[in-house]
């Protein structure tokens, strides 16, 4: 509870800090207080503390996965020094960021659904600003306004599906909805299955999961880029935290009905999105597309539904979160040129030759092949498939898979041909080195050590 104190007491100082006149102070001090809150986190780790009338649990689970989030958050606010110290908007938008991220804690941490939705909604306006926080752009515009419209109708899909649930249980406590469906295994009406099927269509819009996914590439590409790898990151992992706890625990009686419907999206998401991105010239929509299938190979962990899910979606998440900070690092490098297409890569190694292999490793990752992170993760949730008996989908994803080797391993020739007469070179500020270090490091380690998070909750 005290990380997500320290949060929320950062993103108040952010926003006094206009009115105060400490605006200059208030990045070192979000640096500062996240690094608390995550020294928060590691205290709390085994003490499962119940709050709020048993609406919020803090147990390892919700712990381990803010702390990736936190740990996300702080390189991505190096990544956006340069965004966020806009004179006009610094305390605004490090107060939305901050905000956001405090209702993803409370997303990964709820036990009541009315403080799932309420952490959802936190999260979900502070996002709905961001992504059309570049006033001076129409594409930013347009994004904000997409995911807004949208967002808000599936929200409405939540809402309902969780209304349906309450009538029919009389509780939003996660432990007494799977208590109602324990108990009535024979005689569940038929209202109870539309609220989990409306719940379904409200979070896999959340998680761009096909067939929702359609808002995602417009959104991805249109948000200024620090907003986009915020999204891909914080933002997806908070969602399938919450995506699985919510699953797992009031609805895991019910899994043989509702596993064949999430295997179907969870198919379709990782065949659209690596088709799909195999065609795309933007690098910044190819990795959105590239965030439509990975959304399918995490949903692969909520179908197992097993002793894997959990160390599985927990691997995966920080594995994608670290390399998709890395990789936006250098898509932002390349918008600073006014250039997002794959070809402004070109020569990149030339003039970057150590940022080039690190950019391989993230490439490598992302793709799933060992021994880096990547290829850990996917390994995880396909033996967690595997021993669901979801044969057909782990076949899917490992189609899906070779699909999506072609695109990134596109990225890696790139970076390595000779620059065009015309292209810009792209150079790396010393604070995004720091970022592709402590990435290609990360990274590494996990595929050294995988097991250094699968066992851990």
């Amino acid at each position: 509870m005290n990380t997500l104190l320290a949060i929320t007491g950062i993103g108040v100082l952010a926003m006094l800090s206009e009115i105060f006149r400490f605006r200059k102070a208030i990045f070192p001090a979000a640096i500062a207080g996240l690094l608390l809150a995550l020294g928060f986190a590691v205290a709390d780790w085994d003490t499962n503390i119940r709050y709020y009338s048993d609406m919020m649990y803090f147990d390892n689970y919700a712990i381990a996965f803010s702390g990736i989030m936190i740990i996300t958050t702080l390189l991505w606010f190096i990544l956006s020094a340069g965004y966020l110290k806009d004179p006009e908007h610094e305390s605004d938008f490090t107060a939305l960021i901050i905000f956001s991220l405090a209702g993803a804690v409370v997303m990964v941490s709820f036990a009541d659904l009315t403080m799932f939705f309420i952490g959802l909604e936190i999260l979900s306006i502070a996002m709905y600003v961001m992504a059309a926080s570049n006033k001076t752009e129409l594409r930013s515009n347009e994004a904000g306004f997409k995911y807004f419209m949208l967002g808000a109708f599936a929200t409405g899909f939540l809402l309902f599906g969780i209304a349906l649930i309450y009538g029919c249980t009389g509780s939003f406590n996660l432990q007494e909805i799977a208590a109602y469906a324990s108990a009535n295994s024979t005689s569940i009406p038929a209202m109870f299955y539309a609220g989990i099927i409306l719940i379904l269509v409200g979070l896999s819009f959340k998680v761009s999961a096909a067939p929702f996914h359609f808002w995602a590439p417009d959104v991805y590409e249109g948000a200024p880029t620090p907003v986009t790898a915020y999204m891909s990151t914080v933002v997806k992992t908070a969602a399938f935290a919450a995506f699985l706890r919510l699953f797992s625990v009031s609805f895991s009686g019910l899994v043989d009905w509702w596993a064949p419907i999430i295997a179907v999206f969870s198919a379709m998401s990782m065949l659209a999105g690596n088709i799909l991105a195999v065609y795309q010239k933007s690098l910044k929509r190819m990795l959105a597309y590239s965030s439509i299938a990975h959304a399918g190979y995490m949903l692969m962990a909520i179908v197992a539904m097993n002793e894997f899910s959990k160390g599985a979606l927990l691997v995966y998440a920080a594995a994608y979160s670290i390399g998709s900070i890395g990789i936006f690092t250098i898509v932002l490098a390349l918008t600073k040129n006014g250039n997002e297409h794959l070809s402004a890569l070109k020569g990149f190694a030339s003039v970057n030759k150590f940022q080039a292999f690190i950019v391989t490793i993230i490439m490598l990752s992302l793709a799933g092949i060992p021994p880096v992170a990547g290829f850990f993760a996917k390994y995880y949730v396909f033996t967690g498939a595997l021993k669901s008996d979801y044969t057909w989908l782990v076949m899917i994803a490992v189609i899906s898979s070779l699909i999506g080797v072609y695109y990134y391993f596109k990225v890696i020739i790139t970076i390595f041909q000779p620059a065009d007469r015309e292209a810009v070179l792209v150079e790396i500020p010393t604070h995004h080195n720091f970022i592709l270090w402590v990435v290609m490091i990360i990274t590494l380690a996990l595929g050294i050590v995988p097991g250094l998070l699968i066992y851990l909750i």
